[in-house]
């Protein structure tokens, strides 16, 4: 397994934008805007190519098609830690796509186990031969 050194994403790259979060809350609410937009342009990003190609490669629903990483984190009550859960979600998804996976090396299968699954085979064939009507 071949790991890349995970690069740490600038803060000036990021974009942090203040929304209201959602769901059930108190008379704070309706007016103190705590939960964080974080979006990250992948194109237009300082990361290394062949970790922009993995970025945009991930099938994740965070992405855009345009290429910007949008993650919305609005689980705790303060706006700062909220950004901290944010940023921390995008080091984490670049992190995932550092690790390279390893490469397959083909294999054949023994000669053993090509005569037992021939054999599985015939046997499974002659039990549902027994299972036909009987013909004069």
């Amino acid at each position: 397994m071949h790991i890349i050194r995970t690069p740490l994403i600038p803060e000036n790259e990021i974009e942090f934008i203040a929304i209201r979060a959602q769901g059930a809350g108190g008379q704070n609410v309706n007016k103190v805007s705590s939960a964080i937009h974080l979006r990250f342009d992948i194109r237009a990003s300082s990361l290394p190519d062949h970790l922009k190609e993995r970025l945009l490669a991930l099938s994740d629903q965070r992405i855009t098609k345009d290429g910007v990483v949008i993650i919305k984190a609005q689980t705790h009550r303060s706006q700062e830690k909220n950004k901290e859960e944010a940023y921390r979600r995008l080091q984490e998804m670049v992190a995932s796509i550092a690790v390279l996976p390893r490469e397959r090396r083909p294999t054949k299968p023994t000669r053993s186990s090509q005569k037992k699954r021939l054999e599985v085979k015939n046997t499974r064939g002659e039990i549902k031969a027994m299972r036909r009507k009987i013909l004069d």
